[in-house]
């Protein structure tokens, strides 16, 4: 089998040139920039069924993204995002009493948690109601937990 020295020579310049190149072009390349220069802000928010957190069954769920734009899964991102923006992200500021509502005292537990990061601090947070009736005069007029 005779070989041509001359291909072989071109191919392996070749090869040689283009493994270089790829090293000079990776050697400089630009450092990763962050992609916003907001804080991120993007939570789960849910209701479920139940006492405990972590073993509840989740009814309903959300995702919501606060920065750099309010968006996600809620039905109202922009009034959640405002509403959470006004309490500071403290979501145990979000309990507000329904003095007009009336709720029977039976014991059937609902439970809601958000976890995530806010403004780049991380949340895990969570509450228990005796019941619907209760979550929904605690949360009454909530945009954060409309959905």
């Amino acid at each position: 089998m005779r070989h041509n020295r001359h291909a072989i020579f071109a191919t392996v310049a070749a090869g040689a040139l283009a493994l270089s190149g790829l090293a000079a072009t990776s050697a400089h390349a630009a450092p990763a920039k962050p992609a916003s220069l907001y804080a991120p802000s993007a939570l789960v928010l849910t209701v479920a069924q139940g006492e405990d957190p972590l073993t509840a069954t989740v009814k309903r769920a959300v995702t919501l993204t606060c920065a750099p734009s309010a968006e996600g899964t809620h039905p109202a991102p922009e009034a959640a995002c405002a509403e959470l923006d006004s309490v500071g992200g403290q979501f145990t500021a979000l309990a507000r009493t329904s003095p007009d509502r009336m709720c029977t005292r039976q014991w059937d537990p609902v439970v809601i948690t958000a976890h995530g990061v806010w403004h780049g601090q991380r949340v895990a947070f969570s509450t228990t109601y005796g019941n619907a009736c209760e979550l929904a005069g605690s949360m009454h007029e909530s945009a954060v937990y409309s959905f």
